[in-house]
């Protein structure tokens, strides 16, 4: 069993092997080239527990879910998330539910958690299906589509309009293209191993900045209006500009603006992903295709489908499932280590970072009977209650689980059926779609399917 426990002086015990790097670089150019092969490599040859380099910072990766389970369940509150990292990202997310922690964090969690309640859920389904259908309209039998790029016009569509409600239409287009340029410059700095303030003026920084701007001047304005119009409480801005904490105050303006960009941002692009990863294993897996189709045609038949329809899309929820299994969106996840320590019989500082990687542990052979495989049926009845609890994180764990985890997987289940119900998508790459692993896991390029009638 591996353990966590406190140490009464800085480390000193010898450091367990581990990839050697470069002097000055460390291992951040093979983390650059190869990041998926790097860690993959790291649990194959080293083990459970890996020390690398990220420039002169010194940094540990586990795999082991027990041990993965205590530093982020079981003493969670010394190992807080990694914050050279997050505070580059501070000024699109603020002191959102991804990037604050302590008090404040768990006061905005629970602000936060109505709004992804099961009552609310409903609500967010009827949105769903009916922008779905809206996107299914405009694709035409043999024309080519980059479903990538539909997956995230969809999901952001979804967000937008589950997020503000009405009022969001004319605003889209803006959105996409500055959430882009945000996410390009995010993965950038998430391989940085320096801070360089946005006020310098590199390409990258600019468009962030510009795309920022953009995101805050719609979020403020629809914020707005929802506080200052009469509104039925339907959406998830109004549940949380109704939220109120024990001592009755609510979400300052900031407050309520951080959570918002927090929400549009994440919200959209890890569903469309798991979405876009989905069809591409439906493309190269026929039959399980025509499952999936035959179960939405047997459950929705021509009607609207409704979130009373869940329990029995169970296809669609093992896809969704095994996608996530195979090609995880959060793909890596860090934290890092609040005191001097020590972590599966190894020394560790106080300030190092640790990382676990939902990849390496979605493919490990220890856990999984043909780990490579596309499988959904090993989703069937209670089969996962076999492994470790932490040998499956695609919405991490702990406390700071993903707290919009039933509306992915909702919406990713529903979507996937309402696709297969229309149409049948095959696929055109002769090519693998190489996954780029950034901030999530994207495909590299675009993912080509063509339209046919089902």
């Amino acid at each position: 069993m591996t353990t966590l426990s406190p140490v009464a002086s800085p480390p000193a015990a010898p450091k367990p092997p581990g990839p050697k790097g470069l002097p000055v670089l460390g291992n951040l150019l093979d983390l650059r080239r190869d990041p998926l092969g790097f860690f993959t490599n790291c649990a194959h040859r080293y083990g459970n527990t890996v020390p690398f380099r990220i420039g002169p910072r010194r940094a540990l990766f586990l795999n082991d879910p027990d041990l993965i389970e205590r530093v982020l369940v079981t003493e969670h509150r010394d190992f807080p998330k990694i914050s050279f990292i997050w505070r580059q990202f501070r000024a699109v997310l603020g002191d959102g539910l991804v990037t604050s922690s302590g008090s404040l964090w768990q006061r905005q969690r629970r602000l936060c958690a109505p709004a992804f309640a099961p009552a609310r859920l409903a609500g967010y389904a009827e949105v769903m299906a009916r922008a779905t259908e809206q996107v299914l309209e405009g694709w035409r039998i043999s024309e080519v589509r980059d479903l990538h790029a539909d997956m995230m016009t969809l999901t952001l569509r979804i967000v937008a309009e589950t997020l503000f409600g009405v009022g969001i239409e004319a605003d889209i287009p803006r959105i996409e293209a500055a959430v882009a340029d945000m996410s390009r410059e995010m993965a950038t700095r998430m391989v940085r191993p320096v801070l360089i303030p946005d006020a310098v003026p590199l390409p990258g920084h600019l468009r962030y900045r510009r795309g920022l701007a953009c995101v805050e001047d719609v979020a403020t304005r629809l914020i707005h209006q929802r506080q200052t119009a009469s509104r039925a409480g339907h959406t998830l801005l109004d549940t949380l500009i109704d939220a109120r904490d024990e001592t009755g105050a609510s979400m300052s303006d900031r407050q309520l603006r951080d959570e918002a960009v927090t929400f549009l941002l994440a919200g959209h692009e890890t569903t469309a992903l798991a979405l876009t990863w989905a069809l591409h294993l439906l493309g190269q897996h026929p039959d399980v295709s025509a499952a999936l189709a035959a179960e939405a045609g047997a459950v929705l038949g021509e009607r609207p489908a409704t979130f009373e329809d869940l329990p029995r899309l169970t296809v669609a929820e093992q896809v969704v499932n095994e996608s996530l299994r195979l090609y995880p969106p959060a793909w890596l996840i860090g934290r890092e280590a609040g005191r001097d320590c020590e972590i599966g019989g190894h020394a560790v500082a106080k300030g190092t970072p640790l990382y676990t990687c939902p990849w390496v542990l979605h493919r490990d052979p220890r856990f999984w009977a043909e780990p490579l495989a596309f499988r959904p049926e090993r989703w069937v009845g209670h089969s996962d209650r076999q492994r470790p609890r932490f040998a499956y994180m695609p919405f991490g764990g702990g406390p700071r689980v993903c707290i919009a985890q039933r509306f992915a997987v909702m919406e990713a289940a529903l979507i996937l059926a309402l696709i297969a119900r229309r149409c049948r998508l095959v696929p055109l790459q002769e090519e693998a779609v190489v996954p780029f692993p950034s901030i999530t896991l994207r495909p590299a390029g675009p993912v080509r399917f063509r339209i046919e009638a089902r």
